[in-house]
């Protein structure tokens, strides 16, 4: 987990013309050059241990994609505009290729918007409903002499009797507690009203959550409520609620109690009890398929009681068609139901209902529903140290080579923050070792880092974020000790130009070194 989670934030921050080593403005053959060779360091048939061998296949994906993107001459215009993120944006795919930097630019920010929108949808999670119940009774049960005396040549009379809007929306608090706000209106045959809700949700644990419900409504009154839900193991769960509804006839507590368990991997059972205003002891069985939704549910209260049978399918195509019937009977009298929904937008969900009830008559209901949903620095380390273990076998073969040639061979070399005033000695250096990793780079006896930050480099990291860092070298050339300190983002060329006609021996420059401790993975 630790492996995965340190790729994901790796290939977040990479940058690709410092993994390429490679300076921005490097030709197609520069950048081939540089693949290869790394390509041939980080081949996962070098290693046999089987943990190396997944490092170093995660390495070599990371240059892999790096060249991708960098050879591809539009892939690397959007990426040098806009960084990495500009290449995730959904909708690239669409974009024409020999499209202007300036057609690019306003792709993209439109494409960003649309993005940025949707993250917001995440975080809040807004979600409405619009409900409309059609009373068709006429136009299945028509009485002819009515009808004849009505204008109009007796057509059937449909009226609109029913309409409930619906509106809810999230914002997160903190990491464990969260704000829902949800309001409501309805009307029934010329009756109507609205109500008003808060809850505000704080995640106890792992295991369960508790929230507080507060509302109000013009018809109701006041309400206040508590809910908890908690796992009792891993196949049943338990959430219990309590409320108390103040109105004109006075207070009215209430409460329920539902357990639930896993039946199998597609099946729960419910068993529920309520007691209040509409006190009832319900049991059901709800089974869940990919391609399929069955409820069976028996009810046992006062004023109703009733049995429920529904089944639903879902075809497996893009608009997410479903359809589905329900019969129902209790005292109230018997219901039949048979509808479909279907998505007609990204967000947005369109139903029919036709109802079919005895004594209650024949109602349709159309239902709109939108929603538009909704350790860095150590793991780092644990990347960065994995990909020295991977370069120690070519960082041999590397130094054998430039051995027998008198060449540039690397010492020592640390990067990072570097104390040099004896005054801020309290303030400890935070630098790592990168010896191996720039050996790794020298080719032909020369070492080229380019103008961007080296803690991209492979088989670097960033010890200390934010603060300035300098790479501090000890190399020998020609059989000559140098030493240089070059800043983050400087561009460095060893050896020097004057150093293959002349050689000489640096005096270390005074400085203070208090090199951390790294752990060895």
């Amino acid at each position: 987990m630790a492996a995965a989670l340190d790729d994901e934030l790796e290939l977040d921050n990479q940058d690709y013309y410092s993994l390429l080593n490679v300076r921005k403005e490097a030709t197609q053959d520069e950048l081939k050059a540089s693949y290869r060779r790394l390509c041939m360091l980080y081949h996962p048939d070098k290693h046999r241990d089987p943990e190396l061998k997944s490092q170093a296949e995660q390495l070599f994906n990371q240059v892999h994609q790096a060249y991708e993107v960098l050879s591809d001459p539009q892939s690397r215009a959007i990426y040098d505009i806009f960084g990495k993120k500009g290449l995730e944006v959904e909708g690239w795919e669409i974009v024409e290729r020999k499209r202007t930097p300036a057609e690019i630019r306003e792709e993209y920010e439109r494409l960003q918007r649309e993005r940025e929108e949707r993250r917001l949808q995440q975080r809040t999670n807004p979600k409405g409903t619009i409900s409309v119940g059609v009373d068709a009774t006429d136009l299945f049960d028509r009485y002819e002499e009515d009808f004849e005396e009505m204008p109009g040549g007796g057509f059937p009379h449909m009226e609109i009797n029913k309409m409930h809007i619906s509106q809810s929306i999230e914002a997160p608090l903190t990491n464990s507690d969260t704000a829902m706000l949800s309001g409501s209106l309805s009307t029934h045959n010329g009756n109507g009203g609205g109500n008003i809700n808060m809850t505000v949700r704080r995640v106890t644990s792992a295991k369960g959550w508790g929230e507080l419900e507060f509302g109000a409504g013009d018809i109701l009154g006041p309400l206040f409520g508590m809910k908890v839900f908690r796992n009792l193991t891993p196949r049943c769960f338990l959430t219990a609620q309590c409320g108390i509804q103040f109105s004109s006839r006075g207070v009215r507590p209430s409460c329920s109690l539902m357990t639930a368990r896993h039946l199998d991997q597609n099946t729960m059972g419910y068993l529920q009890w309520r007691w209040g205003p509409h006190s009832s002891m319900t049991t059901s069985v709800v089974r869940d398929t990919k391609t399929s939704h069955f409820t069976l549910a028996l009810q046992l209260g006062v004023p109703h009681s009733y049995l429920m049978m529904s089944y639903q399918y879902k075809f497996q195509d893009e608009d997410q068609t479903k359809v589905k019937g329900s019969v129902k009977t209790g005292w109230f009298g018997t219901v039949v139901e048979y509808g479909a929904e279907r998505k007609i937008s990204r967000h947005s969900v369109l139903a029919a209902t036709v109802s079919i009830g005895v004594p209650q008559g024949v109602t349709l209901k159309i239902r709109y529903f939108k929603s538009l949903h909704s350790l860095w620095p150590i793991l780092r380390m644990f990347h960065m140290s994995y990909g020295v273990l991977l370069m120690q076998e070519s960082v041999k073969r590397i130094i054998e080579g430039e051995e027998s040639k008198m060449g540039l061979i690397i010492l020592n070399a640390w990067y990072g923050k570097f104390v040099t005033d004896n005054s801020r000695r309290q303030e400890r250096a935070q630098v790592i070792d990168v010896t191996v990793p720039l050996q790794c780079l020298v080719k032909d006896s020369k070492l080229l880092l380019t103008e961007a930050s080296k803690a991209g480099l492979p088989g670097f990291y960033d010890p200390c974020v934010g603060e300035e860092k300098s790479l501090k070298l000890l190399y020998q050339f020609r059989g000559v000790m140098h030493q240089v300190l070059s800043a983050d983002t400087e561009a460095l060329r060893i050896p020097k130009q004057c150093e293959y006609t002349a050689t000489r021996i640096l005096e270390p420059q005074p400085y203070t070194l208090y090199k951390t401790k790294r752990s060895t993975p």
